[in-house]
Formats: C-alpha cells, sequence, structure tokens
C-alpha cells in the first residue's frame, strides 16, 4: 500500500479526474495563499467550487468529512474570499467535500457537495 503521502495524492488526482468526469473545469490543483491551501478549485456552469480532498484508508477510524474542522472550515472561507477577489470571481462559490476511501483493490468516491456554508460572526 502506498505511504501516506502518496495516498494524499493519489486521493487528490482521483477527485479531480471525478470532476471532471462531472463536466467541471479544473482551474487550479494546490492553490495556496500566505501559509494556506485549498486542494482543487474547479467550476462548472454554475459555481466556482472550493473542495478539500480527504483520503482515508479503509481502515481508518475517523470519517474523513468529520476532519475539515470548523478552523478548516474558515481557513478555506478565507482562501474562496482572497482568490474571488484577487481572480475578480462572479460566479457563486461552494465548498465541497470529496471523501476518497482506499479499499482492497480500488477507491471510493464520495462527493459531498455544499459540504458546509460560510457564516457570519
Amino acid at each position: 500500500m502506498a505511504g501516506l503521502p502518496d495516498l494524499g495524492k493519489i486521493g487528490e488526482n482521483l477527485a479531480a479526474e471525478h470532476l471532471k468526469n462531472k463536466g467541471y473545469v479544473i482551474l487550479k490543483r494546490n492553490w495556496r495563499s500566505g501559509m494556506n491551501e485549498v486542494d482543487i478549485i474547479a467550476e462548472n456552469n454554475e459555481y466556482i467550487v472550493f473542495a478539500e480532498v480527504k483520503t482515508r484508508s479503509e481502515d481508518f477510524i475517523m470519517d474523513p468529512v468529520t476532519a475539515v474542522t470548523k478552523e478548516k472550515q474558515r481557513i478555506l472561507i478565507h482562501l474562496a474570499d482572497n482568490y474571488i477577489r484577487r481572480f475578480n470571481v462572479s460566479k457563486e462559490c461552494r465548498f465541497d467535500v470529496i471523501r476518497v476511501i482506499k479499499k482492497k483493490n480500488d477507491f471510493e468516491i464520495d462527493h459531498i457537495e455544499n459540504a458546509f456554508y460560510p457564516t457570519l460572526r
């Protein structure tokens, strides 16, 4: 089995292919602003999507979606705001989580659209 860094990269590649197969255009991968990074920025006719990819082996106990903590959500929202301002994006934005689970001989992909919403403070 691939080591953890390799497994994460494999998961991101599979997630990007999954989005392409669903008609999305991949705009950026591993886009950084300051010390933070968003895994995939993609768009379709309606939305610009900021996607966090969580890849796990099937024997990993914690659900990958719960790994997107409130702090990580805050960071992704801040990154999206920076990206939208920098590139003058006019589409509505959406925050998705793509869960990639390594099974014995293959991978299971689960795309959670609107995984969380920005909140006002």
